[in-house]
């Protein structure tokens, strides 16, 4: 008689299990990091050019400063899971032209753009984070919640992406995208969706990983 193989642990669930994981989303714990980070420099020096280009954007100092909260909040043991299991990309060549995106498997979970001379964010969650009764309907998005969650109303909008539970959420200026960090519910959304795709498996953007960028989230 054969055995029932058992499913393959893909992720970050190789090393924090799923109920600590619970916890952290919830902010009862937190996990000790690495003490050392595992780098190629043949990656730090490619990409060390854009992000002196980056330095000379009047956006610099917000978009770092922004990146260190997220990397210190959003992203769990981030030395740790550095570049194997979430990547940042310095000005990425794609169409929209972001100054930097934050990724995880196959998926983008935040991206900074420059807004004038400020900045706007996009951040990537699941739907049901944000609607009035946990479904993933669309006409049940919580806009109240949205609204209160930034400086100004009109610093927040959303549209529904590819996916059932997939939802984009853009907040305008620093200040906004400061404030929207610190909710709680907010983190907590953000905090789950980056763990989904950090547990899909090996971050597919290993590529374009800009250590110098990574500096500011994992606290160098």
């Amino acid at each position: 008689m054969g055995t029932a193989s058992r499913p393959r642990t893909t992720g970050i669930r190789q090393f924090i299990d799923p109920e600590r994981q619970r916890d952290w989303i919830e902010g009862k714990i937190d996990f000790p990091d690495a003490d050392e980070r595992q780098q190629s420099m043949e990656l730090r020096f490619k990409y060390a050019a854009r992000f002196e280009k980056l330095l000379r954007r009047p956006q610099a100092a917000e978009v770092l400063g922004i990146l260190g909260i997220y990397g210190a909040n959003c992203i769990p043991v981030p030395r740790r899971t550095e570049r194997t299991y979430w990547s940042v990309s310095c000005l990425p060549s794609t169409s929209d032209k972001p100054l930097v995106r934050v990724n995880a498997s196959w998926m983008e979970l935040f991206t900074l753009y420059a807004e004038g001379e400020d900045v706007r964010a996009r951040f990537i969650v699941h739907l049901s984070d944000f609607t009035t009764d946990r479904s993933a309907t669309p006409d049940r998005v919580d806009e109240a919640f949205l609204e209160q969650s930034v400086a100004a109303p009109e610093d927040v909008g959303h549209f529904l992406a590819h996916g059932a539970d997939t939802f984009v959420i853009n907040v305008r200026g620093a200040a906004s995208i400061r404030q929207f960090l610190a909710n709680p519910r907010a983190l907590r959304a953000i905090r789950t969706f980056n763990l989904t795709h950090m547990n899909g498996g090996r971050n597919a953007y290993q590529a374009s990983h800009c250590y110098s960028v990574a500096d500011y989230m994992v606290g160098e």
